[in-house]
């Protein structure tokens, strides 16, 4: 009897939060009333008023055209100061009856809807609701508020030239700080709500005289495809838009620098920032894009190409060092010298573990106290960090866990991937070297190479909104030719080919 009631109890909840649900659904579908107190309850029962704290509707007299008036609006992103001295001040001392409401206050952005859905939205994006007795519209009035850091500098990407802004978590910042790079026009910014809950706001910037309009649409249509309740950050929606979920290569640009956001953008690329994330995607992203600096033209040209030579430099050592190791000393012996081969034999004659049990073991470890040094408060990262390094090197050595030589390869391996500086890429290259050394213990040289092409084909396979991977280097496209080594500025006088801009030269 007692589970009877309960189903039954449930069942009747479970049928009133629906016809709650398809009211408040047909609520927000209509358009508002000339009544005034019709329009003040809808609007009440929206927000939950007085329950609701932080929702602050007051209701007014328009003295000179005798009407009744109600404001409502949400205090914690609203700029209460302003509605009090540019709208309720201003439509308390009129006493000319001629003027209309737009004429009497003095806000700078002012706008009409009557649709409570269209409303809705506008209040919750900080702006207040002005609504007249008689009439079937509400005034929207312009005073976000919401709260922010001030500009500061880049986290993940520095440099010793160049500029030291960095994009924070306000938007209307974001685009403030690509406007003040980019005085043009042609410059345009277009607004999307990319979720149905939280009504999220996307932004898309690009130079409608460069950028491609097959490639415009490609990016509105897939964010419009998008069917989810909320989307919070960027880092969210970089993961619904991609198009291969489960790849470890990234295909879109993550950068927290207005200026290299700028840079892309009068390239010809489209960017996108929202509210909350302190970055900004750029699309669509070569695997050049994520090789490249924005330090990289910043320097002299000799000293630009040296810093991308280390870095390349870096990426093979990270890549290659452990795996050729365990190759060599496992399968291929003779093609160590003599007196090498007889030191690495030397160091290894106590160790109990063949070698890719033993390079399994300090990778991990030294991906363990990488993790550790993120995680843990920002005093006591690097002391981590530094400590457990050389307390577990040494100790291992001793123990006759590990043999020196591997501690000095894999520290060796682990350092050069700090040389990559995009995030995705890193873990692109940390995930692929435990990868080869995975193959190279089972095939030696053969599994390295045979892995790498395997890569290699893939790469070549992937696009990035239609954009091949590895272009403008295969396919060939005509480009300033910025690969693995910049040029000369004055020689870098194309767009890149592989976007289709509408203005292919810079000179």
């Amino acid at each position: 009897m007692l589970k009877k009631l309960l189903r039954r109890s449930y069942r009747n909840k479970k049928v009133n939060s629906e016809k709650s649900s398809e009211e408040e659904i047909k609520l927000n579908e209509s358009n508002i009333n000339s009544n005034l107190n019709k329009t003040v309850d809808s609007f009440k029962t929206i927000y939950s008023y007085p329950d609701n704290q932080d929702v602050v509707l007051r209701n007014i007299h328009i003295s000179g055209s005798n009407k009744k008036a109600a404001i409502l609006f949400i205090n914690t992103i609203t700029n209460a100061k302003s509605i009090e001295d540019y709208v309720i001040s201003p439509l308390l001392q009129n006493q000319d009856s001629s003027k209309q409401i737009d004429e009497i206050i003095t806000v700078q952005s002012l706008q009409t809807k009557n649709k409570i859905s269209e409303i809705v939205t506008h209040i919750n994006n900080g702006n207040a609701a002005l609504f007249v007795e008689g009439e079937n519209k509400a005034y929207l009035l312009g005073a976000t508020n919401f709260e922010g850091r001030n500009v500061e500098k880049a986290e993940n990407e520095n440099v010793v030239k160049g500029s030291k802004e960095a994009f924070n978590e306000k938007s209307a910042t974001n685009i403030s700080l690509i406007r003040k790079r980019i005085k043009s026009e042609s410059l345009v910014v277009e607004s999307l709500i990319i979720s149905k809950r939280s009504k999220n706001d996307l932004f898309i910037v690009y130079e409608k005289d460069l950028v491609n309009d097959k490639l415009l649409q490609n990016v509105k249509d897939r964010v419009n495809a998008l069917d989810v309740d909320a989307i919070q950050n960027l880092s969210l929606l970089e993961q619904q838009i991609e198009e291969r979920k489960y790849s470890i290569f990234p295909t879109i640009l993550y950068t927290e620098r207005p200026d290299r956001a700028a840079s892309f953008i009068e390239d010809g690329y489209i960017v996108l920032l929202m509210d909350n994330s302190p970055d900004s995607l750029v699309l669509p992203a070569t695997f050049w894009s994520f090789y490249h600096t924005s330090e990289d033209h910043y320097l002299r040209f000799p000293y630009g190409n040296f810093t991308r030579f280390l870095r390349i430099l870096a990426l093979f050592i990270s890549l290659f060092t452990s795996s050729l190791y365990v190759a060599v000393v496992t399968f291929h012996a003779e093609m160590v010298p003599p007196d090498l081969l007889l030191a690495i034999a030397a160091t290894r004659e106590k160790v109990p573990f063949p070698a890719a049990i033993e390079v399994f073991i300090m990778e991990i470890a030294f991906e363990l106290i990488r993790e550790a040094g993120l995680r843990v408060p920002s005093p006591i990262g690097p002391t981590i960090g530094i400590v457990g390094a050389l307390i577990l090197g040494q100790a291992a050595v001793q123990a006759n866990i590990v043999s020196p030589i591997v501690v000095i390869i894999v520290a060796l391996g682990g350092l050069s991937s700090f040389a990559i500086g995009d995030i995705s890429m890193n873990f692109t290259v940390r995930i692929g070297r435990l990868l080869l050394l995975f193959a190279a213990s089972f095939m030696g040289l053969y599994g390295i190479t045979a892995l790498f092409t395997m890569a290699i084909f893939y790469m070549v396979s992937i696009k990035s909104f239609g954009v091949p991977y590895l272009s403008p280097l295969t396919p060939n496209y005509k480009s300033s030719k910025d690969t693995i080594f910049r040029r000369v500025l004055q020689k870098e006088t194309f767009r890149p080919g592989y976007l289709k801009p509408k203005d292919m030269t810079k000179r």
